[in-house]
């Protein structure tokens, strides 16, 4: 088994919840193809790969695809490593920790094609089945929307396992954009992301991590 570990990002206030991530450190492991291969064993959502902890590189991928963005690879890698920065392929990611929440800023341009996809009502989103492949929809609604909050559930469409995405801070970042305001989701089984757009028009997006598992090699 390849040394990684496991993180939970975009948990509940409780805790609770949130999206698995894997995070491999290992520079030596370089082709695309490798890369590739442990994403789809891992069987996460995101597999983000550490390229240069110092620099805090990363390359990001799901099972089928690499992503040049995505919000809970970000958010996770930068609790992890700790750092105020992240080099992704979209572009140089800031990051802050305020209390138990971990902030990464952005911009809505580095996110690949979502379709969001408004409903009249919270019941509404927790009542949808999933959709068949073909479409990356971000299905929401507001659950107050005088207090900003959102109902919100995702469904990547890429037909490769992942049916549906537990938290997604690219889509709640593209939500954001769109709504021009900052928002509080509640995503998937109960998992919260925080959103804040900023005056030089890139968006924070925030919320908890806790690591899950640590697998590593030299002690098994």
């Amino acid at each position: 088994m390849i040394d990684h570990d496991v993180l939970s990002v975009f948990c509940g206030p409780a805790g609770d919840f949130g999206n698995e991530l894997g995070v491999v450190q290992s520079p030596d492991i370089a082709s695309d193809a490798e890369r590739l291969a442990i994403a789809r064993d891992l069987g996460f959502s995101e597999t983000v790969f550490v390229d240069d902890p110092v620099r805090a590189t990363v390359d990001i991928w799901t099972p089928s695809v690499r992503l040049p963005f995505a919000g809970h690879p970000c958010v996770g890698a930068a609790w992890l490593l700790d750092t105020s920065e992240l080099e992704t392929a979209a572009g140089l990611v800031t990051a802050r920790r305020d209390g138990e929440i971990t902030w990464i800023a952005a911009r809505a341009e580095w996110v690949p094609h979502r379709t969001l996809k408004q409903y009249d009502s919270a019941e509404q989103v927790n009542d949808l089945g999933i959709p068949p492949p073909g479409e990356w929809i971000y299905a929401w609604a507001w659950q107050d929307e005088a207090a900003h909050q959102v109902r919100a559930r995702a469904f990547p469409g890429r037909g490769d396992g992942i049916d549906e995405d537990e938290a997604t801070g690219a889509a709640a970042l593209l939500l954001t954009a769109t709504l021009g305001r900052g928002l509080t989701i509640t995503q998937g089984r109960g998992s919260q992301i925080l959103t804040y757009p900023k005056p030089d028009g890139s968006i924070e997006i925030g919320g908890r991590v806790r690591r899950i598992a640590t697998f590593d090699s030299r002690t098994i």
